[in-house]
This record gives structure tokens, C-alpha cells and sequence, in this order.
């Protein structure tokens, strides 16, 4: 991954984390599409908020999280966790 995008998705997760617990009861499941810290939009599944990402940020910038309060890898996308 390159140092840029690993800052996205750094800041992404940092971002996203404090906002995980009041996602869940209408989201659970869907993934979150992250741009400068911010959630751009919410998705049903990964390829919608991949093709969304790749159509909006034509520069790759951007990261995924799935709304679940269960660890998950997305890969280069990233992975959240529900703080506790």
C-alpha cells in the first residue's frame, strides 16, 4: 500500500471508530465509504462502496469499513473494531 493511502486509511479508522456504536442499529453490516475522515456514504454491499469510492476519488484515496462491532479485515481497505 502507498504511504498516502496508509494515511487515508489511518485516519479513516481514527475517525470512524467514535461514530461505530451509533451506526450499528440502522447499518449493521453495510460499509462505510471514508474520505478526509469523514463517512461519504453507506453501502449494502462491498462492491457498491468500491465502485462508489473508485467513481468519486479518482485518485484511490479513500477507505472501506464494514458497520460491525466484530473485528474484520477489508485488506487494503482497512478494519474496525466497536470500541468497548
Amino acid at each position: 500500500m502507498d504511504e498516502k493511502l496508509d494515511i487515508e486509511v489511518q485516519k479513516n479508522l481514527f475517525a470512524f471508530l467514535p461514530k461505530l456504536k451509533s451506526l450499528l442499529p440502522d447499518h449493521e453490516g453495510h460499509f462505510a465509504l471514508l474520505r478526509d475522515q469523514e463517512i461519504a456514504s453507506i453501502h449494502t454491499s462491498l462492491s457498491e462502496a468500491l465502485k462508489k469510492g473508485y467513481t468519486e476519488f479518482s485518485d484511490g484515496l479513500f477507505s472501506i469499513q464494514k458497520v460491525t462491532d466484530r473485528p474484520v479485515e477489508l485488506g487494503m481497505f482497512g478494519h474496525a473494531e466497536a470500541p468497548r
